[in-house]
């Protein structure tokens, strides 16, 4: 059957176009996320990865020659060749700029994939979450032995642990706002209005620290 006597569609056309319609209309299938945030992660990756392919050449070139002073070397505080030649540097056996290459240039990646377009699923998102948690939790180690124990400051390592603060809390703002963390109303509400606070008061903290751990040569 075509058409009823009355003029109306019969039961199984109204199927077929319906499926039509479905068939031409997909469905949104995972998570994605503002141009902004996929550009926050290009550029704190991008960060990254200029941080660690500097300190990884002046590696190199310290290595072939036992004398050479990085350019990011200024005073007895801001010694990038101290932290280089420490064993903080070589925490898995290889300098750790080495690692921070890849797991930048991963992020990059992934921001990438965001402005395309990319949606991806929760599981890919917490994934993400615990990556930049392990970057931030090892960056706090680091800015620990850095201040405390090789008593020297590299300013391409700042930039790499400034990077990741900003990662870290940028990405678990958009996981708690998107329920891929579970957290009460309050907190959803917080992180869609005040995502930035976080990052400014944990790499403010920061600031106050080596501020603070080196205050008499800054002011002398």
């Amino acid at each position: 059957m075509t058409m009823s006597t009355s003029g109306t569609l019969s039961v199984e056309q109204r199927d077929r176009r319906g499926g039509r319609r479905a068939a031409r209309t997909p469905v949104p299938d995972g998570i994605g996320a503002s141009r902004a945030f996929a550009w926050m992660l290009v550029v704190t990756g991008a960060a990254g990865v200029l941080a660690a392919w500097v300190i990884t050449l002046d590696k190199f070139k310290l290595l072939q020659d036992p004398g050479f002073t990085p350019g990011c070397s200024l005073n007895p505080v801001v010694s990038c060749g101290s932290i280089m030649k420490s064993e903080q540097a070589a925490v898995f056996g290889f300098p750790n700029p080495m690692l921070g290459l890849v797991a930048y240039a991963v992020v990059v990646a992934i921001g990438v994939a965001l402005l395309a377009g990319a949606r991806h699923r929760r599981w890919y998102w917490l994934g993400l979450n615990a990556g930049c948690l392990f970057g931030v939790g090892f960056c706090a180690w680091l800015m620990q032995q850095s201040l405390y124990e090789i008593n020297a400051l590299c300013l391409w390592c700042s930039l790499a642990w400034t990077a990741t603060i900003v990662m870290f809390w940028y990405v678990t703002a958009h996981n708690v706002r998107h329920g891929v963390l579970p957290a009460p109303a309050a907190l959803r509400t917080f992180f869609g209005e005040f995502a930035w606070a976080p990052p400014v008061l944990h790499i403010g903290a920061v600031g106050m620290l080596v501020l603070t751990r080196w205050w008499d040569f800054w002011t002398s």
